[in-house]
């Protein structure tokens, strides 16, 4: 297995910045989740791991060594795509032995391994058949158990569960983090969906405009999110924000008034999730009108217009209100956090 260096990986295209000054160490064995919006540079960084993007500045180190001028192949690093890249006249026996086919492995050992990562995807009844008689579920664990049958020192993974209907990546997502667990390969995952990072990561690297934001465990990034961005990002659905003044230790915009805060004098901006608030029954922290009312199953999503911007909290199941209700959300202070209103960097531990 492999542990991977980025130092002050960068890329850029003209004045244009893809990456900038990445610096991360990737241990043995750990699955690191690249999350962040289109264009933020997670693919790019990926890309440059795998040697399908040339680094404008920095290193790659894989396993001690140096890579930064070896051919992908040279890199012994699998990749499974968002767009399957099966070949569609070969059947998914012979799918997942191509690689092993190009790199000349001993053919007594072919079968053996194909039927193993075969297995570990759930594929045997399916080895006859073309990639065009699949399902887009069973396309995929194609393509991961061609990944699997290199048995590589990196697994490098682009959005694969995006193609997917919301059912079948439920079950996907099960699927890779058991073979994660199974495998014990150094896995960069890169997605845009905050759940599969939450879900599947050892750690979480946060990233917006080509810059790193903030890198840690799903836990560490959803309880102390590091800036606005962070906060508004991680969470379904993303943290509460609204902007206001601190004064003396309370918290104050419009309809909304917090005491028991500790940060400077001077205009904030106070964070809060959904389901650390509730709704109450008298007069609050928070106070307006319902402006929509969400039934999900297990809980009601209850979202007012306070203080220019919209707040949501979960209330329980058997909740009801009606559009223009007035409605009271109790919010203790040691559920809040605090942002630097310019800056938008946390304030305080």
């Amino acid at each position: 297995m492999a542990e991977i260096q980025l130092r002050n990986l960068s890329k850029r295209w003209g004045s244009f910045v893809g990456v900038q000054n990445f610096d991360l160490t990737i241990g043995n064995e750990e699955f690191l989740v690249l999350l962040g919006p289109s264009g933020c540079g997670k693919t790019t960084t990926m890309r440059m791991i795998a040697g399908l993007e040339d680094i404008t500045e920095g290193e790659i180190i894989i396993d001690g060594k140096v890579v930064n001028d070896l051919e992908p192949k040279d890199r012994d690093v699998a990749m499974v795509f968002q767009s399957y890249g099966l070949y569609p006249h070969m059947n998914v026996y012979e799918n997942i032995r191509f690689p092993l086919k190009v790199r000349k492995v001993d053919p007594a050992t072919h079968d053996e391994r194909v039927r193993r990562a075969s297995a570990m995807v759930e594929l045997d009844e399916f080895l006859h058949r073309k990639p065009a008689e699949l399902s887009g579920g069973q396309r995929q664990r194609v393509a991961l158990a061609r990944a699997i049958v290199r048995e590589p020192n990196v697994f490098l993974m682009d959005e694969p569960l995006s193609n997917l209907d919301a059912k079948l990546r439920v079950s996907t997502r099960a699927q890779i983090k058991n073979l994660s667990h199974e495998l014990k390969v150094t896995t960069v995952y890169v997605t845009h969906d905050q759940i599969e990072a939450m879900t599947l990561a050892d750690r979480v690297v946060v990233m917006s405009k080509g810059i790193v934001q903030q890198v840690g465990t799903p836990t560490d990034i959803y309880d102390m999110p590091a800036n606005t961005f962070v906060a508004s990002f991680i969470g379904s659905p993303a943290m509460n924000l609204v902007d206001g003044t601190l004064s003396g230790g309370t918290f104050t915009a419009k309809d909304i008034e917090i005491s028991g805060l500790t940060g400077p004098d001077g205009p904030v901006t106070l964070g809060f999730r959904a389901e650390d608030a509730s709704v109450s029954d008298g007069p609050a922290q928070v106070n307006a009108n319902v402006y929509s009312m969400e039934l999900l199953g297990d809980a009601t999503m209850v979202t007012i217009r306070a203080g220019g911007a919209m707040l949501s909290v979960k209330a329980h199941k058997e909740y009801r209100s009606e559009i223009g209700d007035a409605v009271s959300y109790s919010v203790p202070s040691e559920i809040c956090h605090l942002f630097d209103a310019t800056s938008g960097e946390r304030i305080g531990d």
